[in-house]
């Protein structure tokens, strides 16, 4: 008995470490643009069954529960949680995304050329007046935005649409050159985050289904804004504390038991 409970202890301490782990990750990028936080699911594992519900009685009923020990826990998996922020800065290629959607850019990944998907909208110009994201490899906009040199930073301006117009110099209209398309999935959770604010498709996300701006389920495209990380400091201190309260209760637990097996090994002296 002692053993069980020292194990189901032992599992309990394993996952609320992980959980810690992803606790400390959420606020440690509490400043960080497009970034999502993330929640740790657990589940039960399996159970000594020492008495199968429904079995006879002595007069032929049906006992209506049985005997069934726990023996741990583990996490099941992590959750993203894709609730939206947002902050204005005026900037002309800060861009946010209102409602579904992901910026697709083009990225390298396990040696990989790879289309990725990100929230972060913090986009620069690089030196071929390419619109690339502001991260650590400047990730290029796909489909290619390409901003001519002679246009200056105060006179693009990008519609709800995704629409992408400059100023040329001398003029007064604003001429297209491109439009920013965005993707979104039937799982989102189901995506990969590969570090950088950025995200790759898998089985669970399904394929991705481009489109437009403000179309078809797409959300709006507002310029000037970042979508900022959507980590609550309060809850997350919150949900650390309880994880450590929770944690001293399965190290109390591993006490206990160990108590419990003194005292049987003290029997057999």
């Amino acid at each position: 008995m002692g053993v069980t409970a020292l194990h189901s202890a032992a599992s309990g301490m394993r996952s609320l470490d992980e959980k810690l782990n992803v606790v400390a990750n959420n606020l440690a990028n509490i400043n960080t643009v497009g970034f999502k936080r993330s929640r740790v699911n657990f589940e039960d594992l399996v159970y000594q069954v020492k008495r199968e519900p429904g079995i006879p009685n002595l007069d032929d009923e049906p006992i209506p529960h049985g005997i069934l020990v726990g023996t741990g826990v583990k996490v099941s998996g992590t959750q993203i949680d894709f609730s939206q922020g947002s902050v204005d800065t005026g900037r002309p290629y800060d861009l946010q995304i209102e409602g579904q959607g992901f910026f697709q850019v083009r990225t390298v990944h396990d040696g990989q050329e790879v289309v990725a998907y990100t929230r972060a909208g913090n986009f620069v110009r690089n030196p071929e007046g390419n619109m690339v994201l502001a991260n650590s490899d400047g990730a290029i906009l796909d489909p290619p935005i390409n901003i001519p040199s002679e246009v200056g930073d105060g006179d693009i301006v990008v519609g709800r649409n995704g629409e992408v117009r400059v100023r040329q110099p001398g003029s007064s209209a604003l001429t297209t050159i491109g439009n920013i398309q965005l993707a979104r999935f039937v799982n989102s959770e189901g995506l990969k985050q590969i570090g950088r604010n950025l995200f790759i498709e898998t089985d669970a996300s399904g394929a991705p289904i481009t489109g437009e701006a403000n179309q078809d389920g797409m959300g709006a495209i507002n310029q000037g804004q970042l979508e900022m990380s959507n980590v609550d400091p309060v809850r997350e201190l919150i949900d650390l504390i309880q994880t450590q309260r929770a944690f001293e209760l399965n190290s109390q637990s591993i006490q206990t038991a160990d108590e419990s097996l003194q005292v049987v090994s003290t029997l057999r002296r």
